[in-house]
């Protein structure tokens, strides 16, 4: 018999690929595509993510982004297959074994300890080897295009600026422009639920769909607001000073998580 999700026609070679396992939906993320979760005995741990073929598609970023970040050696989801079928892309991958952080049971002082290696690791990367552009300039102008298509959630705002239109934050974003600092690897969207440990140790990253070369603190505003959220306020000055930052800037700080409030 072959493998069938309920309601959803899978292309024609994910079938063979899903027998004999066991699945779930993963309702952790935020992300616009459907994600689930394949579980077999002794065969390794396997994601698929869905979603409507879109101008502002993300399967095929992240896919072509796994793809280079598995080759500079750092530990993410293997890319098995993937499809455009049925005006869905579709992307299985096989997945990093471990939990994520905003799962995990780890104290919270062991949190930022990992979490501070993990993202000192993605920046170290070779950024001129990094073939995706995710400067300000280039994130401004796919923001204008998401507000222009009515695709900004402005119910999921932070909470200071929940009650705002997209076009009011548009605003606000086109004057707080910071002057880029030196230019890094980055996640782009590096919080506790992309960040996978096992046994205590940084296991990967996941949700790759952002990745590219930005300002740094791309990823530590991100990161810290993460931070605030799942471990709480006190927790973020210990993990900048792990990463190597003793004052942070933040005007950065607020740059940063204002730009993700369009994605």
């Amino acid at each position: 018999m072959s493998f069938q999700l309920p309601d959803i026609d899978l292309p024609p070679g994910f079938a063979p690929l899903l027998n004999g396992y066991s699945w779930r939906m993963d309702s952790l993320g935020q992300s616009a595509s459907s994600v689930f979760l394949f579980d077999a005995e002794a065969r390794p741990p396997l994601v698929l993510k869905v979603e409507q073929s879109s101008p502002f598609d993300e399967l095929v970023d992240e896919a072509s982004r796994l793809e280079w970040l598995g080759k500079q050696g750092m530990p993410c989801p293997r890319v098995i297959a993937r499809e455009v079928y049925a005006d869905r892309n579709w992307l299985l991958m096989e997945a990093v074994d471990g939990v994520d952080l905003a799962s995990s049971t780890l104290a919270a002082s062991e949190q930022v300890v990992l979490l501070a290696e993990a993202v000192r690791r993605m920046h170290a990367l070779d950024a001129e080897a990094c073939p995706f552009d995710h400067r300000v300039g280039a994130r401004i102008a796919i923001a204008r295009l998401r507000a222009e298509a009515d695709l900004v959630d402005v119910t999921d705002f932070d909470e200071a600026r929940l009650g705002k239109t997209a076009e009011e934050l548009f605003v606000e974003l086109q004057a707080k422009i910071p002057q880029e600092g030196k230019l890094v690897v980055t996640h782009g969207d590096a919080c506790l639920p992309n960040v996978i440990a096992r046994d205590g140790r940084f296991a990967g990253f996941i949700d790759c769909s952002r990745l590219g070369v930005a300002d740094p603190y791309q990823d530590l505003a991100l990161t810290c607001r993460s931070i605030a959220h799942n471990l709480g306020e006190e927790w973020v000055q210990p993990f900048l000073d792990l990463y190597g930052v003793r004052r942070a800037d933040p005007e950065k700080l607020d740059f940063y998580c204002l730009l993700d409030e369009f994605f």
